[in-house]
Parts: structure tokens; C-alpha cells; sequence
């Protein structure tokens, strides 16, 4: 996007209230995330997002171990699922939060290709234990509605939308 930025690395508790719909879900942690920067940024743009998958209202976070990555994308699987981002732009102690939407349509994977994918790409940091940008986003993913962007975890083209406008 040639915009120069930093990363900055904070732990936030990332829990979050039952009654909360899956969108609303992925704004709150993005805020979480940006409160913890509030007292200590100055003038500077703070950007903080998160990423969920949700399959039938059920949100598949990032799993435990392998085991818990396996039985994801085998959920997974043949079905179609939602990927959310939400997004924070915290500037000037002010929060303009937005979200993102993509559905994503998995084509039916074998146990031997899920098995494959999380010993070689051991995606234990990743929401719904899949990065489409790996091998399992070229073999397994049959179409997307919605940004591409969005699904690997950050919806550029809607954050430069929202950039602009601050």
C-alpha cells in the first residue's frame, strides 16, 4: 500500500462477552487490542484488527495443537464458512472501527492432505487452522466472495478506504 509503518507487539486478552454476534465479536478484540496502545501513542495512527472464521454461527478460533487444527479443517471441509475481520484505527484517543466479510467455499479435502497441510505448515496462529495464502489455500479453497485480503487477515483495500477518510 506505501504506507511506512511499524509492528508493535502487545498481549491482549482476547475474550470476549457470549452475547456478541460473530462481527461484532472481531470488533471488540480489534478495540481491545487498540486500548492497550491508548495511553502510550502519540500522534501516530495505531492499526490493530482480528481475524475469526465462523462456520453455522460456531467461531473457530486458533486451535490448541494439531489434533485441534485436524478436526477444524475437517470441519471445514466441503462446506462454505466466513471469514471476519475487524479493524481499529485508534488516532488521537479516537476508535473508528469497521469490519469485513468474506465467504469462503472449501472444495472436500482428504485426511491425508489436512494431515499434510498442519504438520508442514503447523498453522497453530491462525483462526479456522488455515492460511490461504499456503499450499492449502491452492489445493482446497473453490471460490471466495469477498476480498482475498480479508481472508489472509487484513481488508487492505478497505483499511486504505478508511485511511484516506482519517
Amino acid at each position: 500500500m506505501d504506507i511506512d509503518f511499524r509492528i508493535v507487539l502487545k498481549d491482549v486478552d482476547e475474550s470476549y462477552p457470549d452475547d456478541l454476534t460473530p462481527e461484532e465479536i472481531a470488533v471488540y478484540i480489534a478495540e481491545k487490542k487498540a486500548y492497550a496502545f491508548d495511553e502510550t501513542v502519540g500522534d501516530e495512527i495505531v492499526l490493530t484488527a482480528d481475524t475469526i472464521v465462523c462456520i453455522e454461527n460456531q467461531i473457530l478460533g486458533k486451535p490448541e495443537n494439531a489434533a485441534h487444527a485436524i478436526e477444524m479443517l475437517q470441519t471445514l471441509s466441503g462446506r462454505m464458512h466466513r471469514v471476519i475481520t475487524g479493524v481499529c484505527l485508534l488516532y488521537n484517543h479516537q476508535y473508528h472501527s469497521f469490519y469485513d466479510v468474506s465467504e469462503v467455499f472449501f472444495s472436500k479435502l482428504s485426511d491425508d492432505e489436512i494431515s499434510s497441510y498442519v504438520n508442514k505448515y503447523m498453522p497453530l496462529d491462525k483462526a479456522g487452522s488455515y492460511g490461504i495464502q499456503e499450499r492449502i489455500g491452492l489445493i482446497g479453497i473453490e471460490r471466495i466472495n469477498g476480498s482475498y485480503t480479508n481472508v489472509v487477515g487484513l481488508p487492505t483495500e478497505k483499511l486504505y478506504r478508511e485511511l484516506m477518510r482519517l
